[in-house]
């Protein structure tokens, strides 16, 4: 049987806690490269249950950082 990396993720992370969710984040956020896919999964998870309004904050967000010489 083969799995694809977006598959191992998310059965890694099912069934973890609220507070596991956060910690496995948490942790992740700044550390090496190779957790970038993971957050890039679990970022796609999320844009794809969010709103409009939503994604347009999650977007506005990325571009300030993004962009830092463009905000007021």
């Amino acid at each position: 049987m083969e799995i694809d990396l977006r598959q191992a993720i998310i059965q890694r992370v099912s069934g973890k806690s609220v507070d596991d969710l956060t910690e496995i984040i948490q942790s992740s956020i700044g550390g090496e490269e190779m957790v970038l896919p993971g957050l890039g999964v679990l970022f796609e998870m999320i844009w794809k249950d969010s709103t409009a309004a939503a994604r347009k904050k999650l977007a506005t967000t990325l571009h300030k950082h993004l962009n830092p010489q463009q905000v007021k």
